[in-house]
């Protein structure tokens, strides 16, 4: 089972991908990572290493802690009822 901050992960790099109209493939392309990468992260299946990280932030021209920063997603998620 997946952590919570990984399926967060998986889902802001999704919905970027998305948002920006690209493939996978062009998605990885733009971030300087093996095509078949973007996928297992999406499907939770690897987590990337802080060198991954950096590389699909400097694809994407933001900053990495951009990327992981879920502060207001972890407080909406920690609010809702179980």
């Amino acid at each position: 089972m997946s952590s919570p901050l990984t399926v967060l992960f998986a889902n802001r790099i999704q919905s970027i991908r998305e948002n920006l109209g690209l493939s996978q493939e062009d998605f990885a392309e733009v971030c300087d990572v093996d095509r078949t990468y973007i996928g297992r992260l999406e499907r939770l299946e690897r987590t990337p290493k802080l060198d991954t990280l950096e590389k699909i932030a400097n694809g994407l021209g933001v900053k990495a802690h951009d990327l992981i920063n879920f502060d207001k997603e972890l407080e909406v998620n920690l609010k809702k009822p179980h």
